[in-house]
């Protein structure tokens, strides 16, 4: 009897054993996961549904310490500015998208053009203020910014001018140009570039369609040009904030803007200015106007902010260049 109830008791011990576990791995299999832990480990994959596994890992890297340091309480401007110095080092590369005849919505996180890197970074920027982690957000955000009207329909749909960049962009909500309220100036500047330097561009060069869908558009680009003169950067210096939008205004004939990149702001006397520089890498310079100052045929910048992040609806959008 002894050795039986003993035995008893140790099935019925078992089998309770058994059915808790089972009835655990029944209850936590109809739970949500939650995506927004900060272990590496525990971020499942299919948030990061990158093309590549180096991009892959760069976005989780910035996320984890995104979501670590609740970068998404902070002001967008501090998130930017966070998210920039998180390529320093990263190559400059000039072209990227020109590399195929089929306009494609090229996004890399190992190189950067200078405006790639705004567009880049201000996308991860929006990504991490939502806490929306995913690939597919990703490229909604980098469109939502390079595109007129935020859709790609072909190469004449970028916004290959900065002055239309910032009109686009600031129309639909996504930033605002505060150069006239820091006291720019303005100057009468038409904007035909491209069309005059035909053969710096394969794509106009392969294609007349492109070419006359870009001198449209260059006749329709507004001829007066709002600027902040190198002389009167640093009295603005108060005015600017982390994340600020930087775009370096030129004299040459036809062309508006030569560089971009963001403030960088480190103290109350210290604003310096983070981009993808041609000399190759991802850097700080140390001072805005110092920096401006020796930039070839500079006049002076533009700034522009980041507002808040949000989405137009997709399905109110029915029109686009061709």
């Amino acid at each position: 009897m002894h050795r039986v109830t003993n035995s008893w008791v140790f099935k019925l011990g078992l089998g309770f054993i058994i059915f808790i576990i089972s009835n655990y791995s029944q209850t936590t299999a109809n739970v949500e996961p939650n995506y927004l832990l900060a272990e590496e480990s525990q971020i499942l994959p299919k948030f990061f549904e990158f093309p590549n596994a180096e991009d892959r890992k760069i976005y989780q890297t910035i996320t984890n310490y995104a979501i670590a340091n609740q970068l998404d309480l902070s002001p967008i401007g501090n998130i930017v500015q966070t998210v920039a110095q998180q390529f320093l080092g990263a190559e400059y590369k000039a072209g990227l998208l020109d590399q195929s005849s089929q306009e494609t919505l090229f996004i890399s996180l190992k190189q950067f053009d200078c405006l790639l890197f705004v567009e880049t970074v201000m996308a991860i920027a929006k990504n991490i203020a939502q806490q929306n982690y995913s690939y597919q957000a990703l490229t909604r955000d980098v469109e939502n910014q390079r595109y007129w009207n935020g859709k790609m329909n072909g190469y004449c749909s970028r916004l290959h001018y900065f002055s239309d960049w910032i009109a686009d962009n600031q129309r639909r909500g996504n930033v605002q140009n505060i150069t006239p309220q820091l006291g720019g100036v303005n100057t009468v500047k038409k904007l035909d570039f491209m069309t005059t330097h035909r053969h710096r561009y394969p794509n106009l060069v392969k294609s007349q369609v492109n070419f006359e869908c870009i001198a449209s558009i260059e006749s329709s680009l507004p001829e007066t040009l709002n600027y902040i003169p190198t002389k009167d950067i640093r009295q603005i210096y108060p005015q600017l904030q982390p994340g600020d939008i930087i775009g370096v205004a030129t004299n040459i004939a036809g062309l508006d803007f030569t560089h971009t990149g963001f403030i960088h702001r480190q103290s109350a006397k210290n604003l310096g200015f983070i981009h993808a520089s041609p000399r190759g890498r991802v850097v700080i310079s140390p001072d805005l106007q110092n920096y401006v100052r020796n930039v070839n045929q500079a006049i002076g910048i533009v700034v522009i902010r980041t507002n808040k992040p949000h989405y137009l609806d997709r399905d109110l959008i029915d029109e686009g260049r061709q």
